[in-house]
């Protein structure tokens, strides 16, 4: 029962209680008609909905940021009573809260729909939905939450690359590109007794040690990476407001970069470094390109390490990969270091740094650890707010890391 409800139903006593003092026949009818159609309309309200069905739907297509999408909320119901008013109360994350008035369709089915515009990258939660059913005079009103949890997966615009800035540049050599092509390796697998006439080169000395015998490394072939793609979602050094941010560029670079290579017919990887420190290895543009559009379609500035960590260690796959090109906004000392001893142990690197000061509205300032890093031969590139990435991203514009 409504507020208005309650005041109608009080006001039918009232006329009931003057009709008896004053003796006035003709308040009867009046007060009687007022008592009963509150109950009757609470009535009405809940027994219209038997076994309801709700959900929502919007295009199947892949949905990109910066675009309008419609949503429809359907309400399936058995046939009968004719339904009361019904309207849906929905919100939907960061994209605000929507009110939708569902009309019937005819067999027991209503539906209602609004239109997002603009919608911003992200996987965006649907919160459960609240459809209020009230009667047409708003005396009686009831409630269902639609429970589905929903999200509506939007996917980065890229950029289609015909060639890429450290193509040529991203090696040791005079700033020439090393042309590493075997994709394997060997990982560690076990260790055993060492057998007469095996070389002492396998020999594994930490377990030899412990056990007073020799043993030796039981290798096995295990595939490498031809290029990783470490996408640094570091929250110190993040600018601006979706879907003009830094980092939210930061996606659309990582992501131009590892089409470009999936396109190449190489087998790549991508890191997040990000809360979750998610991982996915692309071989072609089919299911695994699709995994990989989700990650940077969610991810979220919420590391909680730097990116140097996830370069520590030979063991992790990012380090492990035979090409490096590292998309971030904070130049730190132990990034820089690491980035370095990849040159130094001949492994091909380029990093892209996404200048934080321009999506905030500061000016440039000049780092000198690019040129550091330019200097080793480690190829870099620089987009700011405003940039044509495909210009930044294939080498085609001139930059002054000077004056970055």
């Amino acid at each position: 029962m409504t507020a208005r409800g309650r005041a109608v139903l009080g006001l039918g006593a009232v006329c009931w209680i003057a009709a008896v003092v004053f003796g006035s026949p003709a308040l009867y009818p009046v007060a009687a008609g007022l008592v009963i159609v509150v109950p009757l309309a609470v009535a009405w309200v809940r027994i219209t909905l038997r076994q309801p069905h709700v959900r929502r739907e919007w295009p199947h297509e892949d949905l990109f940021e910066r675009g309008d999408v419609g949503v429809d909320i359907v309400l399936e119901r058995e046939p009968g009573m004719p339904l009361p008013s019904v309207v849906a109360h929905e919100s939907i994350g960061r994209l605000g809260e929507h009110e939708v008035e569902l009309r019937s369709g005819g067999r027991g089915r209503h539906t209602g729909s609004y239109r997002l515009r603009d919608v911003p990258r992200g996987r965006h939660r649907f919160s459960p939905a609240r459809l209020a059913i009230t009667d047409p005079f708003g005396l009686a009103e009831t409630g269902l939450s639609l429970e589905d949890q929903d999200a509506l997966v939007v996917y980065p615009r890229l950029t289609e690359l015909e060639r890429l800035f450290f193509d040529g540049g991203a090696g040791v050599e005079h700033g020439r590109r090393l042309l590493l092509r075997r994709p394997v390796g060997f990982d560690l697998h076990s260790v055993r007794d060492y057998q007469q006439g095996e070389s002492l080169r396998r020999v594994h000395w930490p377990s030899t040690a412990r056990r007073g015998a020799l043993m030796v490394k039981e290798l096995e072939d295990s595939p490498r990476d031809q290029v990783a793609v470490l996408l640094d979602g570091d929250p110190a050094c993040v600018a601006g407001s979706p879907p003009n941010s830094s980092f939210d560029a930061a996606v659309r670079v990582a992501g131009s970069i590892l089409l470009a290579q999936i396109r190449r017919g190489r087998r790549s990887l991508l890191a997040l470094n990000t809360a979750g420190r998610e991982t996915q290895v692309v071989s072609s543009d089919g299911p695994d390109w699709h995994r990989a559009l989700e990650l940077l379609a969610a991810a979220e500035p919420d590391a909680r390490a730097p990116a140097a960590a996830l370069l520590e260690s030979s063991v992790g796959p990012a380090a492990r990969s035979l090409e490096l090109v590292v998309v971030t906004s904070r130049i730190e000392t132990a990034l820089v270091n690491r980035l370095l001893e990849r040159v130094l142990t001949r492994r091909a690197v380029a990093l892209v740094h996404v200048e934080a000061a321009s999506f905030a509205g500061r000016a440039s300032r000049p780092e000198p650890a690019l040129l550091r890093l330019q200097a080793a031969g480690v190829a870099v590139a620089v987009v700011r707010q405003g940039d044509d990435l495909a210009a930044a991203l294939m080498g085609t514009r001139v930059e002054e890391l000077a004056h970055a």
